[in-house]
């Protein structure tokens, strides 16, 4: 009797509360006839993050009902294959009973004839590891750059230099339908791409070849976007030519011109210009491997190796210091053909660079009883010359194999010329003086080849491939060192040393790499990866100083200062890992490697050899869900060994700098990292809300870091050194709504990060922990043919302490304001403006005027139907506050750094912008 009352009450509960939910009905049928459209699919979906609540299909006669909803906002959707989609926001209440009596579908064809359909496409898709984000839902003025177009999108920023940071990550490449477009310059891709010509951009972290194609993840992989063209804007030409002169000297020229024809692609580009905003950073540089780390204001990390294979310390690159003269130009072809079957990609580019550059550098050295303090100033004049070339060649053997072949190389021949005098005080009393005065030629190379080999055979998911890759390259130069520093003592010259010094290097270096790797199958869902590789790295270096013989000559070898050393090493390496994929919801990749590495390191100069040997592991964990196609979580571990460079390990003293001596250690040892990185995105379609935050933890064991040595004379001498406890910790969450009543896009940020580096300060071991913490807000808004605005804000808080003087502390805040906005005014005329606004604290260390106001403005006058002629009056930095600044804490020392750079100048330039594309294109 218990059991009947309680089933009878269940169903009475049930009764009421479906009585309290909402319902839905109504009848679908054709607006040219009233025919009734049956099997219509009408799904219902929440309005918040448009997942599929429920859906039906309507009967024979066009009928559909929907019942027992809970209250709440909804969107209707109704499709009917040929017709155009029925979309209308519900807002249900508990009581609510609605019936739609008649919804009328449009066929497609009929709409085209009548109308310009303006479809809603999803702005943001998950495309497997791909974010894709369609370039239509993002308005971008008239001839408005893929720069322009980037601005927009969320969770991506590009700053004043034209670099771009994705989801916290620096963007190292941008390629054009999946295929390189000029190179390593990113900027040449983004800045003479017109918006209109985009169809896709998708943002991924791009993978070695090999593992793109057996799946699983070797670690290799740099953030890039892929600008995918719309398919009739790749028929026809278009290009670009920009004249401009200024006041101060001050010019800018830049032509480019593009053909287009299906996938064959040409193009050409040259600048001449010396306002320092384009065709200068063509040139990767990531030479980890380092000693120390330096953090500035805004969070970039710089990395301080100990030593180096050239003669000078110029990067070959023009990074805001100085004032830059650069004539550079570059050719690229590009084809597909034999129905695809075949792919061919070419760049070469060339490139003069000048800059001339001045800079005065404060530091503090913090010891446990004493502050060194000094001061320098330095003026110089640099000048390189760079070829670069790189191509592709692919070719589909039938329909499982494959050869991949890249190639590329360069040359460069770089003139350098410095004067550097530095005073330093310890405990406000003067220790040193001096002058530095060094004169270098170097001459450097490289090759890189890289074969491909993949097959998939005959059952389903099991593969072989086979890569080759080689790397080489070499290092000549010859230069003069003319240094004389006097040493004090109770406010007196104590002791003088003078150095006239003819130096020498020859650097070589040559790495081959080969790996094989076999896929099998267990099931549907899951697969074995088998892996074994052999790697050569074999490195010579030859440095030798000259002294001057009675008669003047350079020809008297300095053994304190020379060296020739080679540092060989051979590692085989082998592993498995297990790869399985679940409805494409779940996929995870577990595994790991073992390499057995040799060292054989010859010091020639001493008839000295060392052999050691190292077993070194290489564990990979990569975990991915995908809540839904806008939603989704990844994990990412690799353990991975970083070996010492020829540089660090060479037993020699170089005293390139006579205060900063630095000497090899061929006792390092490898380190071994562990990176750990958790990933969540989301996007909801129908609010255009997205989400991305990320957090990551670093650490390393025998991580390579210094051992300085600062005398009572403020001569420092530093070694590389292997050390444990350094961790390191990132957070970045990002955030972007479109407010759509005003057509408001905003968002914001947070994010941060801390570090624990060791190293030994005068034989005491010295823990930094340094730390920052950044957020961000920003909002744009277009108003097409009035106006466009952009701004955002950031305030970041740097704490920084080292354990040799903890009472010591280096905190301050620094701020940056920068508006961007666009009025289109009648007459076809353009006004712009931008500032930046940088805010930087005072503090006991980083004194003077640390703050700037940036202002740059143009006036523009559009000639022609399509606006594709301009003349453009552009005024740079109005009010010449561009004070080039930095500050860094570097372990337990502290620098700030002030150096000349462009500031104010006036420049008229005629632009004209020309494209044939589309219908009525020239046909190949």
């Amino acid at each position: 009797m218990k059991k009947i009352l309680i089933t009878v009450l269940y169903i009475v509960v049930s009764l009421c509360c479906a009585a309290q939910q909402a319902t839905i009905n109504g009848n679908v049928s054709d607006t040219l006839n009233g025919v009734k459209l049956s099997n219509t699919v009408v799904a219902l979906l929440h309005a918040k993050d448009s997942i599929l609540y429920k859906f039906v299909r309507a009967d024979d006669k066009g009928h559909f009902d929907i019942k027992n909803i809970p209250a709440g906002n909804y969107v209707l959707l109704v499709t009917y294959p040929t017709y155009a989609d029925y979309v209308e926001s519900l807002t249900l209440t508990d009581t609510s009973h609605i019936h739609l009596n008649k919804i009328i579908l449009i066929q497609k064809s009929r709409l085209l004839k009548e109308v310009v359909i303006q479809q809603k496409v999803a702005a943001i898709k998950m495309k497997g590891d791909t974010t894709e984000f369609n370039a239509e839902s993002f308005k971008t003025a008239a001839n408005a750059s893929v720069e322009d177009l980037l601005k927009k999108l969320p969770g991506i920023q590009v700053n004043s230099k034209g670099q771009i940071t994705a989801q916290g990550e620096t963007v190292k490449k941008v390629l054009v339908d999946g295929e390189e477009f000029f190179g390593d310059d990113p900027t040449l891709v983004t800045k003479n791409l017109r918006a209109d010509m985009v169809d896709k951009v998708q943002l991924y972290d791009k993978k070695s070849d090999q593992a793109t194609f057996t799946g699983v993840d070797d670690g290799e992989k740099s953030k890039t976007i892929n600008i995918q063209l719309k398919e009739d804007k790749k028929r026809g030409y278009f290009g670009k030519l920009a004249v401009g002169a200024g006041d101060h000297g001050f010019h800018n020229t830049e032509g480019l011109f593009n053909l287009f024809r299906g996938k064959k692609k040409i193009a050409a580009y040259g600048i001449m210009s010396n306002t320092g905003k384009i065709g200068l950073n063509w040139e990767d540089r990531e030479k980890f491997g380092a000693s120390s780390i330096s953090v500035d204001d805004q969070g970039n990390m710089e990395f301080f190796g100990a030593g180096g294979d050239d003669l000078d310390n110029w990067s070959g690159r023009y990074e805001d210091n100085g004032y830059p003269l650069v004539q550079t130009g570059g050719l690229h072809y590009g084809d597909k053909w034999d129905q695809d079957r075949k792919n061919l990609n070419m760049n070469y580019k060339f490139m003069k660079l000048y800059v001339d550059a001045d800079k005065t550098v404060s530091t503090q050295n913090i010891l446990k009883d004493t502050i060194y303090s000094s001061n320098s100033a330095e003026q110089s004049k640099n000048s390189i010359m760079r070829n670069r070339i790189n191509g592709l060649y692919e070719l589909q053997v039938d329909s499982t194999s494959s050869i991949k072949l890249l190639v590329d190389g360069g040359l460069d021949h770089k003139i350098t010329s410095m004067r550097n005098t530095s005073e330093m005080q310890k405990n406000d009393m003067l220790i040193n003086n001096g002058y530095r005065i060094t004169n270098n030629t170097s001459d450097a190379g490289k090759l890189n080849t890289n074969l491909l080999w993949r097959k998939k055979l005959k059952k389903k998911g099991r593969t072989v491939s086979l890569n080759i890759a080689e790397n080489y390259s070499r290092t000549n130069g010859e230069g003069t060192l003319d240094a004389l520093t006097e040493f004090y003592q109770k406010g007196q010259v104590d002791s003088t040393q003078r150095i006239d010094q003819l130096k020498t290097v020859n650097n070589e270096q040559l790495n081959i790499n080969t790996n094989i790797t076999y896929t099998e199958p267990l099931s549907k869902k899951s697969s074995l990866v088998f892996n074994y590789g052999i790697n050569v790295s074999n490195s010579h270096s030859n440095r030798n100083s000259f002294n001057k013989n009675n008669g003047g000559k350079y020809s008297l070898l300095d053994s304190l200062y020379s060296n020739d050393y080679a540092f060989n090493i051979l590692t085989h390496r082998g592993g498995i890992s297990y790869a399985y994929t679940l409805n494409n919801k779940l996929r995870m990749n577990l595994g790991g490697n073992v390499g057995f590495t040799n060292f054989n390191q010859k010091d020639m100069f001493r008839d000295h050899v060392q052999e050691r040997s190292f077993v070194n592991w290489y564990p990979n964990a990569s975990v991915r869900y995908s809540f839904t196609q806008q939603r989704r979580l990844n994990f990412f571990y690799q353990g991975y060994t970083q070996q010492p460079d020829i540089n660090q390990l060479q037993p020699i003293r170089t005293n390139d700098d006579p205060l900063n001596i630095v000497i090899g250690n061929p006792n390092l040892q490898p380190s071994f990292n562990n990176s750990f990185r958790l990933g969540y995105s989301d996007f909801k379609v129908m609010s255009g809300r997205s989400i991305w935050a990320s957090a990551s933890y670093n650490f390393v064991s025998d991580a390579i870091s210094s051992r300085s040595d600062l005398d009572t004379s403020g001569k420092r001498t530093s070694q590389a050194v292997n050390v444990n406890g350094n961790r390191s910790i990132r957070y970045d969450l990002d955030m972007g709504w479109k407010i759509s009543p005003w057509d408001l896009r905003i968002g914001g940020s947070i994010g941060g990060d801390f570090s624990r580096n060791v190293n030994y300060v005068n034989s005491l071991l010295n823990i930094t922990n340094s730390s920052r913490t950044s957020i961000s807000f920003n909002m744009q808004k277009e108003v097409e043919k009035k106006y466009q605005f952009y701004f955002t804000a950031s305030a970041n808080y740097n704490v920084g302490v080292s354990s040799v003087q903890s009472t010591f502390r280096t905190d301050y805040w620094s701020y940056y304001i920068e508006p961007n906005a666009d009025v289109y005014l009648p007459w076809k005329l353009q006004l712009h403006g931008d500032m930046s606004y940088a805010i930087r604290q005072r503090t006991a260390v980083f004194t003077g005027n640390n703050n700037a106001v940036i202002v740059n403005a143009f006036l523009a006058k559009k000639f022609g139907k399509k606006e594709l002629m301009q003349v453009n009056f552009s005024m740079n930095d109005i009010f010449n506050q561009n004070i080039g600044f930095d500050r860094s804490v570097q372990t337990n020392t502290i620098t700030q750094t002030r150096y000349s750079t462009i500031g104010r100048y006036a420049l008229l330039s005629f632009i004209w912008n020309f494209n044939k594309l589309g219908p009525g294109a020239p046909k190949q």
